[in-house]
């Protein structure tokens, strides 16, 4: 599945030895405090247990990995079989070409496939570019989840979107 966002870009499936890239792009995201609430990158054995194996994918350019997106399961119980949590990352240096788009896109055509019907995020509000991705690729804010989390002593709110499948569920 390589598809391409623009003549240099390729959205690939992520492959066990892309984990030291993406790892570092999930620091970036962390270090800027408006992309999870996470505060270290976990080992790649603990993130791929957390991740859907069958949706995980790069951005890859020819500098490398670019940026990367996947989702994890809400539930482990079978009804919630087919929703899952959407995780996007783009490296600061990729920022603002399209790379985030592109991996949304394909990872929602993904997802479909393996018979996803409800992709949801939870977004801070400060992290508009964000929202607006997700707005841009079908997805509609459900609502806001008041104080959901303290980091670093404060209290932060969370804006949850999701995206129903018009294929997939109906």
């Amino acid at each position: 599945m390589s598809r391409k966002s623009s003549p240099d870009i390729a959205i690939e499936p992520m492959r066990p030895q892309d984990w030291d890239s993406v790892r570092a792009i999930y620091l970036e995201g962390i270090a800027t405090g408006d992309a999870t609430f996470e505060t270290s990158a976990p080992s790649w054995a603990r993130w791929d247990e957390s991740h859907l194996a069958s949706c995980r994918l790069v951005a890859r350019g020819r500098s490398g990995i670019l940026g990367w997106a996947a989702l994890s399961p809400v539930s482990r119980r079978r009804v919630y079989a087919g929703v899952a949590e959407v995780s996007i990352y783009v490296a600061q240096r990729a920022r603002n070409r399209g790379i985030g788009r592109a991996l949304l896109s394909a990872l929602i055509r993904l997802s479909e496939q393996e018979n996803i019907w409800t992709l949801q995020a939870g977004i801070f509000p400060e992290n508009i570019a964000s929202i607006e991705l997700h707005k841009r690729e079908g997805f509609r804010i459900v609502g806001t989840r008041e104080r959901l989390g303290c980091m670093k002593g404060c209290w932060r709110d969370v804006v949850l979107m999701e995206r129903r499948s018009v294929r997939v569920g109906i």
